[in-house]
């Protein structure tokens, strides 16, 4: 671990601010952007930029997830058991994705980005016509945790991006709702996630902590505006928000040379 110059950490501290609040308005942690803002802006390795931005996700997460618990209750029975399907899914990835080429782990996760961002905006049309109807049996909602766990594990990020959609396209969630319980089985995925990054010497801890802090900071104002936003509204952003990642991430690469 080296320390960053003044100007440095008082950059990293701005961009943390901003990735936190966020990742309140949406419920994701911020690490969808700060991943590719770590990889390809500070030229870190994929499986590094995945760690370091666990490193800054797991207090903002905690946070988020505490208030959002104060707005809207969270069904804990089901948080427990998808939590624990999710995190020990995201012990046995995470293994996998760091001994992967990093070439291989940024393609992956471009390609994951890019089909989510279609998928929430397939999604949003669907639900807005069908909301409130589950299609599945509710029992079966826990197994959201494994496909939440893989993308945790895997990509380092994502749970929360996969497990909204199916809590609201297939088990009728609402989206509020649905976001408060992907905080709550994505915070302890993210925390293991974290732990085998850090095993595999793969968290950059000079810059996951400073980001940390600065996202602190604005979490809860994110969350706060979150539940000021209407249902509508806030899913369309969230649908926004990925498809902008996604364009940005794919076309940097061919951008800066």
């Amino acid at each position: 671990m080296h320390f960053l110059a003044v100007w440095d950490l008082m950059a990293v501290l701005f961009l943390g601010a901003a990735l936190g609040f966020f990742g309140g308005l949406f419920g994701i942690g911020g690490g969808i952007i700060a991943i590719p803002l770590l990889a390809l802006a500070f030229g870190m390795d994929q499986a590094l930029a995945q760690g370091t931005s666990l490193a800054m996700m797991v207090p903002i997460l905690a946070v988020g997830l505490w208030r959002y618990s104060r707005k809207r209750p969270i069904p804990w029975v089901s948080a427990l058991w998808i939590g624990l399907l999710a995190s020990i899914t995201t012990w046995i990835v995470a293994h996998f994705a760091t001994q992967l080429q990093p070439d291989i782990l940024r393609g992956v996760f471009g390609l994951f980005l890019l089909s989510l961002a279609f998928q929430m905006l397939i999604a949003k049309q669907r639900h807005e016509s069908d909301s409130g109807r589950s299609h599945l049996n509710p029992r079966l909602m826990p197994m959201v945790g494994v496909a939440a766990g893989t993308s945790m594990g895997l990509l380092g990020v994502g749970g929360g991006l996969v497990a909204t959609p199916l809590l609201t396209g297939l088990f009728g969630q609402r989206q509020a709702l649905a976001q408060s319980l992907s905080m709550a089985l994505v915070t302890p995925c993210a925390v293991v996630a974290l732990a085998t990054y850090s095993v595999a010497d793969c968290v950059d801890w000079s810059m996951g902590l400073p980001l940390a802090f600065g996202g602190l900071l604005t979490v809860s104002a994110g969350v706060a505006v979150a539940h000021q936003l209407p249902e509508r509204r806030m899913r369309l952003l969230f649908a926004v928000m990925l498809m902008a990642t996604a364009l940005w991430l794919l076309i940097k690469p061919y951008v800066v040379g």
